[in-house]
């Protein structure tokens, strides 16, 4: 499985941005997918995931209400919005998937993509 993110860039304080991650299978074969972050000093965490038949969303206490994570199966892509970004949110923001294959739960990561936000 390959997760290729899209979408980083710079930018200022209270701006949106929205990042993509495309999957090499079908995202509907996924068991959940999710957005970690990783700040430089910083330990990787969980920015959001999505999973389950019902497409259910979590959200890490600092980005809820202005994150939404989402899924399109139909073009095999996870998508995070970000709205009222802050400096604190500048990170590698990498995609996350987890794969049953054979009963055995498998990971994969994409190589990240940097959201810088200026104050």
């Amino acid at each position: 499985v390959q997760l290729v993110e899209s979408g980083g860039g710079l930018v200022q304080a209270g701006d949106s941005l929205r990042l993509s991650c495309a999957a090499s299978i079908s995202t509907s074969s996924i068991n959940i997918m999710g957005w970690y972050r990783q700040a430089p000093g910083k330990q990787r965490e969980l920015v959001a995931r999505i999973g389950g038949a019902a497409g259910r969303a979590d959200y890490a206490d600092s980005v809820q209400g202005r994150f939404a994570i989402s899924r399109d199966d139909g073009k095999n892509t996870m998508y995070l919005q970000m709205n009222s970004l802050k400096a604190e949110d500048t990170a590698v923001y990498y995609c996350n998937a987890i794969v049953d294959v054979g009963g055995h739960y498998m990971q994969y990561w994409g190589p990240g993509t940097q959201v810088t936000v200026s104050s």
